[in-house]
């Protein structure tokens, strides 16, 4: 007999997290804890109100399932049962490492990846001031930051890049606008940013609003992350962008988030592994879909004023395993 349990939580954050969306000083995460015979599996979600989601919406969500993940739905079943999204990705987690535990042996295990020693991963400057956020990044490269990744808005765009640049010289530099650059001349503006050396640019344009970036030179390459959440998204997007940034509380968990890097090898494009705010719990399950990324941004715990099992050790600019 399987038991499910949903518990949701607020996490506060150490200080604020600001994009070109807003600001946040605290984070709500659901939690889903399912219990079989003794051995146990969990996954967390962060709902996202930027794709409809709420705590009360995906808590409902995950209400509707409790029957029948407790009858026994199995992971794959699942992928029919519940549309991609936050609630998805809880009970996708849960169920990958109760599997994990039934067989005695660990989440990579269970997926068939063998685990590295480290993973390099994106240190997050919020959105702040031109002085600000570079004072954020030298204190990030003092800790041992090696890739950075710069949240802007419309404003002091360039100068923002340049002032991070300049006190982050050796540092891999990756730019998010989270939607924000409508209506910018974007040749001038990717002409303007390319002396200094950014790897990536996430998403310039609005989701559904992006189809122009097929007729504009990419000298940066381009990352789509609002753009893109399932598999079915990839192809499409080819002519927009270089790179796809999976995150499994978009895309609904572990399983799809595996089957679009395998859709996106098919596509020759690029991959990113990111995440919402949360805690080790989520990053932990995204580890899983690392190895064939060619970055990775999973910092959401450093930005938490306490942390939660299985507490990922952070340093150095990596998460060690």
């Amino acid at each position: 007999m399987r038991r499910m349990l949903i518990d949701v939580l607020t996490l506060p954050l150490a200080r604020p997290f600001a994009i070109a969306r807003g600001t946040r000083t605290a984070v709500a995460v659901i939690r889903v804890t399912l219990e079989q015979d003794g051995f146990i599996g969990r996954g967390e979600c962060t709902p996202t109100p930027r794709y409809n989601e709420s705590v009360e919406s995906v808590h409902a969500q995950l209400n509707a399932m409790k029957d029948a993940i407790e009858g026994g739905l199995s992971r794959d079943a699942l992928q029919t049962q519940l549309n991609a999204g936050a609630a998805r990705n809880a009970l996708d987690c849960a169920l990958w490492r109760l599997d994990a535990a039934r067989a005695r042996g660990t989440l990579w295990q269970q997926v068939g990846v063998a685990a590295p020693a480290s993973v390099v991963t994106a240190e997050t400057l919020s959105l702040d001031s031109v002085e600000k956020m570079a004072e954020a990044a030298a204190d990030a490269v003092s800790r041992g930051a090696r890739l950075l990744k710069i949240k802007l808005d419309r404003e002091a765009i360039v100068e923002k890049v340049a002032a991070i640049r300049a006190v982050a010289p050796d540092a891999t530099l990756i730019v998010d606008a989270n939607e924000a650059w409508g209506g910018l001349e974007l040749p001038t503006l990717f002409a303007a940013l390319l002396p200094y050396r950014l790897a990536m640019i996430e998403q310039p344009l609005p989701a559904g609003e992006d189809a122009g970036l097929e007729h504009i030179a990419h000298p940066i390459p381009l990352c789509a992350d609002e753009s893109c959440h399932t598999r079915g998204d990839i192809a499409a997007l080819r002519a927009r962008y270089e790179m796809i940034n999976i995150k499994l509380d978009k895309c609904g968990g572990l399983t799809e988030a595996l089957a679009m890097i395998d859709e996106a090898r098919k596509q020759e494009m690029r991959i990113m592994v990111g995440c919402m705010l949360g805690s080790s719990l989520a990053m932990e399950a995204a580890l899983l879909a690392t190895p064939q990324a060619e970055h990775v941004d999973l910092d959401g715990p450093i930005w938490l004023a306490a942390d939660s099992s299985p507490f990922l050790t952070y340093s150095q600019g990596r998460i060690w395993l």
